[in-house]
């Protein structure tokens, strides 16, 4: 493929993924199926001819996008939801991806006769959860899982890619070198790789927030662009230095994220709307490169490993790796479902291909063969798992309108909207008898597609949309009173 091909089918592949994101929504399948399928339709053994086999480009291509994808989701990490899943997020980013790589291991070893090191090296590249694919799901869903669930599925597919490429390396390593690697050494490589990528992240994620904050350009188009370099920057800079640039680049997109005071809004549409474009992008060359046939004389042998991976190993690994944490069954249950492979076991399965490894194509048409199960499957049944297990919370409407606060300069003001329902505290009550917080006032309501301008005489009902200016240290307040039932609710004032 030449420039010239790209730029004439590229737009038109890129137009049909996002048009086919409307139907992914209604059929409540995942988008990135589409995508894939976009892609294989348009390969070699599809309608488009397009021959494409070029696995180093597509794992390069593709690295870039994820850490791309990696530092938007890390911009839109609230600090609480971090908070609040850090220390079960971290226990399955490393026991948990070494166990689900043990497991399979173990099941390859006995079930298709391969030796302990390329059973550990299909194992590796198939343990992590894949971040595109989680926060695809989790955003289209059309009913949302509880806080403490959610927010471990983020935290987890956004730092566990490090030991999944770290592992892949290693045993790759090991496969192709004549000369032993010794475990002092293995240890110490990863010791760099992770020590680097927090340092990095964190110290660059820091300087980049005080940066934006501080600096005063001449056009708030630039602001987005300043961001972008900071990411790829982190991330180049830390695969340079030997350390993990994916972890980096999504610490440095949580710190920028927690600490940015200015055009907030325009920075995470624009990372937004990049990120979607590397996944459509990501996942198309991802299917220009499998083949239809090859993956049809894996498919026996796909799919058992495909059961393997989703009832077995993934279940057994976050068992082990959340022993003593809060959640309880049900949660690590749903957790052990929503784990689902995506882009990242495909992109690593490029690597024994591309290190000569006789099993490399095996192992890269099973390793996708395992995605394309598991978002088909697990992709398409997040709400009924939910749902059978009591932990749907139900996602707010979609929002007709938007009212948000452009910043040049930092300030502890900012917007936040709340929908009352029928047991919110505030439903029946005039906005004149409310206990705000001081500096604290509703700037608009939205009431059956109407806005209404906010008096001290407005009665507030079930299903209002409030947008609410406050100080940054009042929301909890505000959080209290709009989203709370009271047993003794205060009656409206004549």
């Amino acid at each position: 493929m030449t420039l010239d091909h790209v730029l004439t089918i590229g737009p038109w592949l890129l137009l049909v993924g996002v048009l086919l994101t409307k139907l992914s929504r209604h059929l409540n399948v995942p988008a990135l199926l589409f995508f894939i399928a976009i892609g294989m339709f348009a390969g070699s053994e599809g309608f488009g001819g397009i021959v494409f086999e070029n696995y180093a480009l597509t794992r390069d291509v593709g690295l870039v996008a994820l850490a791309l994808i990696l530092f938007a989701a890390g911009l839109d990490t609230r600090p609480r939801a971090f908070g609040l899943a850090i220390r079960s997020a971290a226990s399955l980013a490393t026991l948990g991806v070494v166990l689900t790589a043990l497991v399979t291991a173990a099941f390859v070893r006995w079930w298709f006769g391969w030796t302990w090191l390329e059973g550990l090296l299909l194992g590796s590249i198939v343990a992590s959860t894949d971040a595109a694919a989680v926060f695809l799901v989790l955003r289209q869903n059309r009913a949302k899982l509880t806080k403490p669930v959610e927010s471990v599925l983020e935290v987890e597919s956004g730092i566990n890619d490090p030991m999944s490429v770290f592992l892949t390396i290693a045993i790759t390593a090991l496969l192709t070198t004549a000369e032993p690697i010794s475990a002092q050494r293995v240890l110490a490589d990863f010791v760099m790789q992770m020590g680097a990528g927090i340092l990095v992240g964190v110290s660059f994620g820091a300087g980049g927030a005080w940066m934006l904050n501080r600096i005063r350009l001449d056009s708030s188009g630039l602001y987005p662009v300043l961001t972008l370099a900071v990411g790829l920057g982190t991330f180049t800079l830390t695969n340079v230095i030997g350390g993990s640039g994916l972890l980096a680049v999504y610490l440095a997109g949580l710190m920028i994220g927690r600490r940015l005071a200015v055009f907030q809004r325009l920075i995470l549409g624009f990372h937004d709307a990049l990120a979607w474009l590397m996944q459509i992008v990501m996942f198309v060359a991802l299917g220009l490169l499998s083949f239809p046939s090859r993956l049809w004389s894996v498919a026996e042998p796909g799919l058992i490993l495909s059961a393997v991976v989703m009832l077995l190993a993934r279940p057994a690994a976050v068992f082990v790796s959340l022993l003593g944490s809060r959640l309880g069954l049900r949660e690590q249950l749903l957790i052990s479902w929503v784990g689902l492979r995506g882009a990242v076991p495909i992109i690593l399965a490029t690597f024994p291909v591309l290190a000569g490894l006789p099993n490399g194509p095996a192992i890269f048409n099973l390793i996708f063969f395992v995605v394309v199960t598991s978002v088909l499957f697990q992709g398409t049944t997040v709400s009924w798992a939910a749902r059978g297990l009591g932990l749907q919370r139900h996602r707010d409407p979609e929002p007709l309108h938007r009212l948000h606060i452009t910043s040049v300069q930092q300030t502890d003001r900012h917007i936040v909207d709340y929908y009352l329902d029928d047991s919110s505290q505030a439903v029946g009550c005039l906005i004149k008898t409310l206990d705000l917080p001081a500096e604290t006032f509703i700037a608009m309501i939205v009431r059956d597609g109407q806005v209404l301008a906010p008096k001290g005489q407005t009665e507030l009902a079930a299903g209002d949309h409030l947008f609410v200016l406050c100080r940054v240290r009042d929301q909890p307040t505000l959080t209290r009173l709009f989203t709370r039932p009271a047993a003794d609710r205060p009656a409206a004032a004549p």
